[in-house]
């Protein structure tokens, strides 16, 4: 109830009592409150040459862009026009077609980009689907429009720094205040914020695209993260010196009771459109982290060279080790272990 409760129903939007014990069994498996203070007193670090691993979830340190993750993309993109890929910013994706074993691409601009052997997309399987031609049967088609999303709303807050706390980020359970995490990007990395004298948090909610907080107006939404981030104890109002509103839909795949069925449904249906791979998280409607949906894009590029199906992308799943439970996966065969997530109890 403490520790578990209140952020896991902030995240997913269901009520705890509807949520399956096996969620909960396997998510904190191994994970006791003793060890987690003893890692906090003495921060034990494997030996010179130990084979041991730190545990994931208490990991200290770990490398990170100066000025963010999207440095990464910035240089990856940098290094496509090197090579002489032709790389368009900012382009909606009408619909893709399939004619004489080539695909084309057609632009929400009106343009056309044609005479592809292969399509690769991360975009949400429910909004891809529905754009291919030939149109899929209608069963899978009907089943990537069951697909749900939980959606994010990032409050971000300049403000005096008055030394708040120096974590990179940090969890807020309290069922008084709707805000479910909180970044400090200072903490991340001082080149993110570089006037010293400030600080920028950025109060993190989640929510479903067109409900309550996602509609609410930017000055709306500042004015509740200055509240709450007084509230909860960490600055003033009176030190916030301004703000700024991102949303972020489609943050989380949805892993409700059909949706496993649903993807299924896809991924058989895809066998028809050869050339065409879904990838990353919302293509594959995964709950994966980013480094295992970059993962399935990197697959699907060795078998587009190998001219075969080296790898089976479908494969690539969540964490391949978590918690105290240490390594998952390797032991239980060449697949990497299913991240679970909460699920509605089934009567």
């Amino acid at each position: 109830n403490i520790f578990f409760r209140t952020y896991t129903e902030k995240v997913w939007g269901i009520p705890c009592k509807e949520i399956s014990a096996d969620w909960a069994a396997q998510r904190i498996k191994g994970l006791s409150l003793s060890s987690a203070i003893w890692n906090a007193l003495f921060k034990p670090k494997p030996a010179a040459g130990s084979k041991d691993k730190v545990i994931k979830t208490l990991i200290d340190s770990f490398r990170y862009p100066k000025k963010g993750p999207g440095m990464m993309w910035e240089v990856c993109t940098q290094k496509c026009i090197a090579l002489g890929v032709q790389v368009e910013m900012n382009t909606g994706v009408k619909d893709i077609a399939k004619a004489d074993g080539k695909w084309t691409v057609h632009t929400n601009d009106q343009r056309t980009f044609e005479g592809f052997d292969y399509v690769l997309s991360s975009a949400p399987m429910r909004e891809l689907i529905p754009s291919v031609a030939p149109q899929f049967p209608a069963k899978p088609l009907q089943s990537s429009q069951q697909l749900g999303y939980r959606d994010f709303v990032t409050v971000v807050l300049i403000c005096k720094d008055e030394d708040a706390f120096s974590d990179n980020w940090i969890y807020i359970h309290d069922p008084s205040v709707q805000v479910g995490r909180i970044q400090n990007f200072k903490s991340w990395s001082p080149y993110m914020v570089p006037d010293p004298s400030m600080a920028c948090y950025g109060l993190e909610y989640f929510c479903f695209e067109g409900d309550g907080l996602w509609t609410s107006s930017d000055e709306t939404l500042i004015n509740l993260g200055k509240k709450e981030i007084e509230q909860i104890g960490l600055t003033t109002g009176a030190a916030v010196v301004d703000g700024y509103v991102v949303r972020q839909p489609k943050a989380y795949p949805v892993y409700d009771q059909d949706y496993k069925q649903n993807v299924e449904d896809v991924r058989e249906a895809l066998k028809a459109y050869p050339g065409l791979y879904l990838v990353g998280r919302n293509g594959m409607h995964k709950y994966n982290n980013q480094d295992h949906s970059m993962m399935t894009a990197m697959l699907a590029a060795k078998n587009i060279i190998a001219g075969q199906e080296l790898y089976d992308l479908w494969d690539v799943n969540e964490d391949a080790e978590y918690h105290e439970g240490g390594l998952r996966g390797a032991e239980e065969g060449e697949k990497i272990a299913e991240r679970l997530v909460p699920q509605k109890v089934q009567h």
